[in-house]
Parts: C-alpha cells; structure tokens; sequence
C-alpha cells in the first residue's frame, strides 16, 4: 500500500514541552506498542498487554545497560515529522537527514477480518522506504525480559532472527539484510524493507508482500470501523482519534479493558507516586465503554459483558474486588523492580497493583452502569435477559449492604478508610439501574424492590453527604474535604444539575481544586503528601457540569486548554502539571481519553444546526 504523504491527516500541533510524553500508541486490541517522536519503539508487553516488557526503554532501560527499544535511525538526523494515517491506527514517522533525505516508517499491529474471525496477533509490522534520496539507515533491535533483566538468547536464518524472552520465543523476519539488524550496521535504504515481528512462525510468504498486505487490510479495517462512528459535526478528529486509542485498550479476547498501557509513569516528579495501570479497573472500564457506546461502538460493551459476567460468576455472594487482571485473575501483587530505573530515573518501578486487596465499594455501580444499555439496544445480536439480570442482582446486593460504610473510594485512600459520598452515589445508581432494568423486562416486584432501595440510600446521601456549613455535598459523610467527583453527581443522575445543592457544590469545587483551566481531584494530603498536578479527567468533570448548568463558553475555554495540552498526536496522560502544560502519569489514560469524547460531544454544534 503506497500511501502518499499528502493522503495524511495534517500533523497536530503542540505546546507540550519537548519533554513530555511524545508518544504514539499503536496496536489491535491484543498487542501494543508506544513508538516516540523519532520513530523507536521504547514499550511493548508480551504476550498481553499486561505481560512482560519486552521493550522497556521508557523506564530507562535495563538499570545501567543500553538496550530495550527497536529503533530505527537515521544518520546525521536532522529532524521528524509523525503523524497517523487519517482515521486509522497505523502511525508514520518521517525521518530527514542533514543532506535532505527522507526516510518513512509505517508502523501498525495488523487487525482485520479474515476467515470469519478478527486477525489480531501478537504483532508488529514495521514499513521502512525512502522518500526523497537513498538514506542510510541503522536498525537496531533490543529486546529484554524478565522486566529489563535479561538479554536474550538469539539464534537467526537466512531472512529472521528468533528472540528467545524466558518461556516465550518470538521471531523477527524481514527482506533487510539480516546480519545488519542483527549486529545493528548501517545500510542505504534504496528500496522499501519490511520487518514483521511476532509469534515464532514461518510467513506464509515473502516478508514485504505480507506486510502490504497487512498494512492495506488493517488500514480498511478501521477507516471502516470509524465510518460507522457518530462522531459530532464539531472536533470530530478529536473524538476518533480517542475512540480508536479507546479500542486499542481493550484486551478483545477477555473483554478486559486497561486503565492505561504502561506502568509507573509518576503522577509527577519525584513524588513516589507510580503506579502499575495496566490492569481492569471496573470504573475505568465502565468509563471506556459508556464513551465508546455514546459513539456507537457497541462491541467493546458486548466484550465487557462476557468479562464481568465471569468476574460476577467467580463471586458466589457478588463481592466485587477494584481490579482484575486482562485474564480475570485476581491476585496482582505489587511488587517494586529493581532492574529498571523509571521514567526520566524517577522511580521506583511497580509491577502488580495492591488495591485488589482493598474494598471501594463503587465497583457495584460501575459495573451494573456498563451493562445497562445491554438491555434497552434494540441494536444488539443478543440482549441482556432474565438470567443477567439475576447475576446483576447479586452485585446489587451488596451494594444495597455496603453504601454507607468505609471504603477507600476511588482515589484509592492506601492508609485511611471513609464512607465515601461518591461510592454512595455509585451504590444507589447500581440500585437504580437494577430497577429499570427489572421494569424493562416487566418484573413489578423486583422493580418495587430496587426502586425502595435506590431511594433509602439517595435519601441517606443527601442528608450524610452534604454539609451545612460549607453549603457543599463533600467526600465523605460528616467530613469537611471537597474532591472532584462530587461532580459527576447530574452524570450519574442522583441529583438535578440545576439543584441549588449541586450549583452550590459546583461552586465551591471551583473555588476550592480549580486552578485555572485544570481542576485538582482533590487539595487535602494524603498518604504521599499533596498532589502536585491537576487530575485530567477531573477537568473533564467540570465540563460536564458546566454544560449541564448551561456554562458553555466557560466549559469551552477549559476545554480549548486541554486540547492544548494533548501531544503531538492528540493523545493524553493521567494528569498534566498546571504551571509548565506537561503530561504526567500513566499513558494513554483511558479516563483522560473518555472526557475527550464526552467533552466533545457536549461542546459540538448540532448537524441539523448547520445542514
């Protein structure tokens, strides 16, 4: 597939720091890869997204050694351009040297139908050709396992080289020569190369026809994928390139869906603040699909059923535990890595994450809230029925049970516990929702029975949750502290956003964690001191609440910052540090991406407004 530049969706401009996450994503709902501005592959976890890195380089690489990274550079470098195929996932990087020639580098994981199934292996495919003069060009392959710890055993043929990473062997084939990729030796680039990486197979056929092949059929496959998207008249480049990084989270053959690709990107500096994202948080998940079914793409949200409906089988009494594992295992201790430095050395680095252990009794609603729309798209093959709705109905339970006491909420409190006001507010929308549901499927009595639970826990919120004094629902009941998700109050639907309670709310949440267009999830210390950056999802809250009390051009305003702050390809992290723009935490945040979405669809023009 020779796809000329000027076919391109126009590179997006950025006012982030060179310094920042500059990062491209690429994948196909199995495998993933973050490629950096110069077109080097520095993450990628094998076999699953949450697996080990075989590319390692974004946290520094193994501890004092090279290594850990696929780059492919050019000599005398001058300068890159990078940008995606319009509408797609495949990612091109342009590399110009000081003579003025110019190297192209697709890169892709292929993902398309083929034999009445989704063709998405563990995969990369990499395009090199030139475009202007004859470059020479140094590609060198570097991966490690055992978390950077290990170099791996080699052994090569006459057009691949075997990778062999502790209990797995994947396999590099490629029509470049294969004694300078091996040994990492220059060579002019006068005709196009192909580099296939994945799972330890013999092609089919010869490396570049594979490759176009791949790259043709994976580049139909999404631009037929975004073609049936209801995307707004406005921002619409916005919203796809956030619905398919959305896609690219998902893990497809579970249904689990991660809260980010990567690990221990700290919140901020030194802060100790570094965290292990890529496992199924229930509430992130439920953010992903609601945004992704808000477009239309449905099949993630039939994906996620299947997943939870095992997690809710594996829970006879439907206790629900934050995270689970892409495979539905529910243990993922946490444990610190010595082998590699972190991001920038900011370390430490963590695999696994400790809040499986802990209660945060929102998962309830998180999950029932995901589920909803099963029940009343009439779109779907297979709608949700009697029987899920009984298995839902355990989940109710013990939000029925658990609404009013200590959790550590969703900002996942590691040393303290509280009734969280917005674990409440999930509780009561799983009881809502259930009966709706049973009103759906015209079951009177088990409606009668949720709609009395729904009301005898909002009636416990409002009186607990909110406080005279402060003329503000607050955190937790009885306490003093704001945080932002008193906002999502009107979302969920506990409470009018024109309440004079929740403008109230809305107003001192403005006061008391906005600071310019960024809004901090909350001020009060915690186990790791004061956060140092604004919470991008939390901004995206107030976008939400700010249309929804009709505040649209301030909403806008905010929402202009934000997109300035995305990278160069329009993505975003977890936070972003208010004073200097740039993009901290885990990345691509999913929650950050989901506001994307939601904030663009609210801010939008009407096409009936202007056809």
């Amino acid at each position: 597939m020779n796809v000329p530049v000027e076919s391109l969706a126009p590179a997006t401009t950025s006012t982030v720091p060179a310094h920042s996450l500059d990062l491209g994503v690429i994948g196909n709902a199995a495998a993933a890869a973050l490629v950096d501005r110069n077109g080097s592959i520095v993450w990628m976890c094998a076999p699953r997204m949450d697996g080990d890195p075989i590319f390692c380089r974004l946290l520094g690489g193994p501890a004092g050694q090279g290594g850990g990274d696929w780059s492919i550079t050019v000599e005398d470098f001058a300068h890159s351009e990078q940008r995606y195929l319009r509408n797609t996932a495949i990612l091109e990087t342009i590399l110009t040297d000081g003579s003025g020639n110019r190297l192209r580098i697709l890169d892709f994981a292929p993902r398309f139908k083929d034999l009445g199934r989704m063709f998405r292996p563990l995969g990369i495919v990499r395009i090199i050709e030139p475009l202007e003069g004859t470059p020479r060009v140094r590609v060198l392959m570097r991966p490690r396992h055992g978390y950077g710890a290990h170099v791996p055993e080699i052994t090569r043929g006459t057009n691949h080289i075997r990778f062999i990473l502790g209990d797995q062997v994947l396999r590099l084939t490629t029509n470049a020569p294969v004694d300078f990729v091996e040994n990492g030796k220059a060579f002019l680039v006068d005709r196009p190369y192909a580099f296939v990486f994945g799972a330890d197979e013999r092609l089919s056929q010869a490396p570049m026809q594979i490759a176009r092949s791949f790259l043709d059929q994976t580049a139909s496959y999404w631009r037929d994928w975004v073609r049936y998207l209801s995307v707004p008249l406005d921002y619409q480049d916005v919203v796809i390139r956030s619905a398919i990084t959305l896609k690219l989270c998902a893990h497809e053959e579970t249904g689990g869906i991660v809260a980010a690709l990567t690990t221990s990107i700290p919140e901020y500096g030194e802060s100790g603040r570094t965290w292990d994202y890529r496992f199924c948080w229930l509430r992130d998940s439920y953010f992903t699909v609601s945004a992704l079914n808000l477009l239309g793409a449905t099949r993630t949200m039939e994906d996620y059923l299947a997943y939870v409906s095992n997690i809710a089988a594996g829970s006879p009494d439907g206790y629900l535990q934050p995270l689970f594992g892409l495979g539905l295992e529910r243990q993922v201790d946490e444990e610190t890595v010595p082998t590699l430095p972190g991001y920038r050395g900011l370390g430490p680095v963590r695999r696994g994450n400790a809040a499986y252990t802990q209660v945060q009794n929102d998962g309830y609603g998180s999950v029932i809230l995901s589920i909803t729309q099963a029940f009343f798209d009439e779109r779907l093959p297979t709608m949700g029925g009697e029987a899920l709705f009984t298995r839902l109905e355990r989940l109710g339970r013990q939000a029925a049970e658990r609404w009013n006491q200590p959790d550590a909420g969703l900002w996942e409190f590691r040393t303290r516990g509280a009734v969280h006001t917005h674990s409440a507010v999930m509780c009561w929308a799983a009881c809502d929702r259930l009966a709706k549901i049973a009103a759906k499927l015209a079951l009177p009595e088990r409606q009668a029975h949720w709609r009395a639970e729904a009301d005898k826990i909002r009636e416990g919120i409002l009186e607990q949750g909110w406080n005279k004094e402060l003329q503000s629902f607050v955190s937790s009941f009885g306490g003093q502290d704001l945080d932002a998700s008193l906002l999502l109050m009107p979302q969920i639907g506990i409470i009018p956003a024109h309440d004079p309670r929740f403008l109230s709310t809305l107003d001192a949440c403005e006061k008391h964690l906005r600071f310019g267009n960024h809004l901090y999830r909350y001020r009060a210390p915690d186990d790791f001191g004061a956060p140092e950056t604004a919470f991008t999802a939390c901004t995206f809250w107030l976008i939400d609440a700010l249309v929804r009390v009709g505040r649209r051009e301030d909403a806008r305003q905010i929402f202009d910052e934000i997109l300035r702050t995305r990278n160069h390809l329009g993505l975003l992290s977890e936070g972003v540090h208010v004073e200097t723009g740039e993009l901290w935490g885990n990345f691509p945040q999913t929650y950050s991406m989901v506001g994307l979405v939601y904030a663009a669809m609210h801010l939008s023009r009407r096409w009936e407004d202007v056809l």
